[in-house]
């Protein structure tokens, strides 16, 4: 399993954004990737969290980052710079931009299959349950909350 997702890793090395305004309530998102391309929404019901990620995309942060951390049938995580050109067996998802978003919680957003999310440390260690100021993960399965 392990080999499987480091090849995995290996494999995804080059993500790049762009921005297709859709209409004024959303914003949605191109990554490609060499496993093929993912849409995802940026909603305005959490502006911080839209706005640093837009403000990353065209600054090219997360070109060449790679999807660092997969729990199958979950989700998949993204975003740590220190993947870029990372030496095979480097421990990753420490990585981080300098900087924390305020949380932006919302009952209407719900992690379902597809949603896009802000990775944060636990509670227990971040209790105001401030964001990464760089990192991401994608929901892979049913919902979770």
């Amino acid at each position: 399993m392990q080999k499987k997702i480091m090849f995995i890793l290996t494999i995804v090395t080059l993500m790049s954004f762009t921005m297709l305004q859709k209409d004024k309530k959303e914003t949605t998102i191109l990554i490609s990737t060499s496993f093929g391309e993912i849409k995802l929404k940026l909603y305005n019901e959490t502006p911080k969290h839209r706005d640093n990620f837009i403000k990353l995309a065209k600054e090219g942060f997360y070109n060449e980052t790679l999807f660092h951390r997969i729990i199958q049938g979950f989700m998949i995580q993204g975003g740590d710079p220190d993947s870029k050109n990372a030496a095979k067996g480097k421990a990753l998802g420490n990585g981080d931009v300098g900087y924390t978003i305020p949380a932006e919680f919302n009952a209407t957003l719900i992690h379902k299959k597809g949603a896009l999310a802000a990775a944060r440390m636990g509670d227990d260690v971040n209790p105001d349950k401030a964001s990464s100021g760089c990192q991401f993960y994608i929901v892979q399965g049913k919902k979770y909350t």
